[in-house]
């Protein structure tokens, strides 16, 4: 049974009645006003559990939970420090206190539990390996080797990357502490939002769908975001905490925020020599992680090794489709998402999305027309996952995506070459014409890009204790 924040203790007749039947029972008392936008639930667990205890808190508070066999004399259990704004708990049965019922509270004067890297995270022992992952052989010659992002004056080492990591699952980013990095780019959408777009620390919602970051440190135009406003991604990583929409912080005020807590000043004197937190040491970290989130175990990874001997035979053809050797006119996917890592070269593409623009895109920065409607090509790697697709999150299936690029694309000033039908044919938007069973192949050989464990790695996961 699930209690709320707002019944006391004398409320609970109810409850104290079903302690006769179930063995067990929670309640609990308010016995100070709870911080704002909290909850509390107490829940009758099943086999060796007592119970559960669910907080919410964006504050990150001590909560107090006490016992009691009698409902008049009441003892501490324990007192639950929150991290990131949520904690969850079961606690296992007493065979001395069959009849036992729980309360948990909020009490100002009992603040006494500080964030310490050893109460508030679960990382391990020794850094997990984000600064030397093992990368097919492709990635370290041209034209991937060319299309790395990363600056010398930011190497990504393993600490730096941790540092990253819990800095990009932290609520405290957001003004209001409850909406983090990973709120819009999540691991198991290969880091990116299944909405269409995405939703702010204030309920409002993102202009643009949120891109997926698999293997985002390679892009040979350096540059970031749907429209290239940042120069690097050290540039980019700041720009969502300070938007008025997504998270709405200063930069002063977030760097106050961190070093306030110890776990913060210990994870920075760890990394950067000294306990000080500044926005240039957290944009560097975040761009560490970011680089970090690095896909090369799908099923393609495996088939350039063996000459694609793993695929299907629709997945062979539609290998064959994206890479212009079937059909007539023969589809340009490779074009604009070419080598291994599925992403352009120095040219900054049209898609025929729309026209008239409704988004500008590039142009929109740039103020020049001949930019209009023009958008990054984000890696293709772990598409599977990253739907709905388009900055504007317009089709939300591969399916749709591939009769798009099939029937749907609209001719206009800026269309890329690659999207506009050959010489000796009349002048337009390309129309492939491919047949249901080619339609079928292409989304096939999409999801080969599919990195199976980059949703379970333990290194991109959320680090922070949540009670379990």
């Amino acid at each position: 049974m699930h209690m709320k924040a707002n019944l006391t203790l004398v409320e609970s007749k109810d409850i104290v009645a079903l302690a006769a039947v179930f063995a067990v029972t929670a309640s609990f008392a308010a016995v100070t006003t709870p911080p704002p936008s909290s909850s509390l639930e107490i829940s009758r667990a099943t086999g060796t559990n007592v119970a559960s205890v669910k907080i919410a808190d964006s504050y990150d508070h001590v909560w107090v939970l006490q016992s009691s066999s009698n409902l008049t004399t009441w003892t501490d259990v324990e007192a639950l420090k929150i991290h990131n704004g949520s904690f969850f708990r079961a606690f296992t049965k007493d065979a001395t206190k069959p009849n036992l019922f729980f309360r948990a509270f909020y009490d100002s004067t009992r603040q006494n539990i500080f964030s310490v890297t050893t109460n508030a995270l679960l990382l391990p022992t020794t850094s997990f390996n984000y600064a030397a992952p093992v990368l097919p052989a492709a990635f370290s010659v041209n034209p991937i080797l060319g299309q790395d992002t990363t600056p010398a004056t930011n190497i990504t080492t393993d600490l730096g990357a941790t540092l990253g990591r819990v800095l990009f699952y932290d609520k405290r980013l957001s003004t209001n502490q409850t909406v983090s990095c990973s709120s819009c780019h999540q691991r198991e959408h290969g880091f990116s939002d299944p909405r269409k777009f995405s939703v702010g620390f204030n309920g409002g919602l993102t202009g643009r769908n949120s891109m997926g970051l698999s293997n985002a440190r390679w892009y040979l135009r350096r540059h970031f975001f749907w429209d290239e406003r940042a120069n690097t991604l050290e540039d980019q990583v700041l720009q969502p905490i300070q938007n008025a929409t997504e998270m709405g912080m200063t930069l002063d005020a977030l760097t106050n925020r961190l070093a306030a807590e110890p776990f913060y000043t210990n994870l920075f004197a760890t990394t950067f020599g000294s306990t000080a937190v500044t926005s240039d040491r957290i944009s560097r970290a975040l761009a560490q992680f970011v680089r970090s989130i690095v896909s090369t175990r799908s099923k393609y990874d495996t088939g350039v090794s063996n000459n694609f001997a793993n695929f299907t035979a629709e997945e062979n053809l539609g290998r064959q489709i994206f890479l212009g050797q079937v059909g007539n006119p023969r589809a340009t996917c490779a074009a604009c998402h070419g080598t291994d890592n599925f992403t352009p070269g120095p040219a900054l593409n049209n898609n025929g999305l729309e026209f008239p623009f409704v988004d500008l895109g590039v142009g929109g920065i740039t103020g020049n027309p001949g930019d209009n409607g023009k958008f990054k090509s984000p890696s293709l790697r772990n598409i599977e996952l990253t739907g709905p697709y388009m900055h504007d999150g317009r089709f939300t299936t591969l399916e749709q995506v591939v009769e798009f690029y099939n029937s749907g694309v609209v001719d206009n000033p800026n269309l890329s070459p690659p999207l506009r039908t050959p010489p000796g044919q009349p002048p337009g938007a390309l129309r492939l014409n491919l047949t249901t069973q080619q339609k079928a192949a292409l989304v096939a050989f999409l999801k080969t890009l599919t990195d199976p464990n980059l949703a379970t790695d333990a290194k991109f996961a959320d680090p922070f204790n949540y009670g379990n």
